[in-house]
């Protein structure tokens, strides 16, 4: 077998898996791909079905898992967080103000990296802070790319509104004035997977003396590179 380990039910199993990433297969479409014989194909796949690598499909069909999901959006988060730091650093020393990286989780985000300002005012934002998706600039990146009826439920109760949003998303960025806190503004922009899918959101927030009411102007360009850096690093790093 090519490609051995030396671990023969892993190469049979990653076999499966292989031959599952160009779509759905039958049992006997199965058996074709991988060269297994039937009872060792229905035998992996159904093991792997066990630990939700494999799935099936309204035909009934292998697919592969939603397990396989979690471990990717993990090795992504890893990639994105080992490439925070300098990146988020940078953006602290360009703008003189805080700087966050937010990623959705549920009907919340979670703060999951910072550079504080070094003196002075500042919004301080600890990482694992869990913050609410109805206000803040952070929330409307977050919020604004995502299918409509997500969107539609995520706006009630929401301090902004769907003219905002769309507004976000011509733009590219987003602000908010005394939105989250008072007296605390903030821009912010997305990070990208290698699906172009929004999977987090880079901001710079301080206090409106500084900012003032229109904070986009200042640094909305600083927060958009920022954004650029890590959404180019998780495509480079293919997560």
């Amino acid at each position: 077998m090519d490609n051995s380990s030396g671990v023969g039910v892993l190469d049979k199993a990653a076999l499966v898996l292989s031959a599952l990433e160009s779509g759905p297969a039958t049992l006997a479409g199965l058996v074709a791909a991988t060269g297994l014989a039937r009872p060792t194909a229905h035998r992996l796949a159904v093991a792997l079905e066990h630990h939700r690598m494999v799935a099936r499909d309204m035909q009934g069909r292998f697919i592969l898992g939603p397990r396989l999901a979690e471990l990717a959006a993990a090795a992504g988060e890893d990639r994105l967080l080992a490439t925070a730091g300098p990146v988020l650093t940078h953006l602290r020393d360009v703008t003189g103000e805080s700087a966050q990286l937010y990623r959705r989780q549920g009907d919340m985000r979670i703060c999951v990296a910072a550079a504080e300002r070094l003196s002075g005012l500042r919004d301080t934002v600890p990482v694992g802070s869990t913050l609410t998706m109805k206000a803040g600039s952070s929330a409307q990146v977050l919020m604004a790319w995502e299918e409509p009826e997500r969107l539609h439920r995520g706006l009630q109760g929401a301090r902004f509104t769907a003219t905002a949003l769309s507004g976000v998303r011509r733009r590219g960025w987003a602000q908010s004035i005394g939105e989250r806190e008072p007296g605390v503004a903030s821009v912010s922009a997305p990070v990208r997977g290698p699906s172009n899918r929004v999977v987090a959101a880079v901001s710079v927030s301080g206090p409106i003396e500084r900012l003032t009411r229109h904070p986009g102007r200042m640094h909305a360009q600083a927060v958009i590179d920022a954004a650029a850096r890590l959404s180019e690093a998780l495509r480079r790093s293919g997560g």
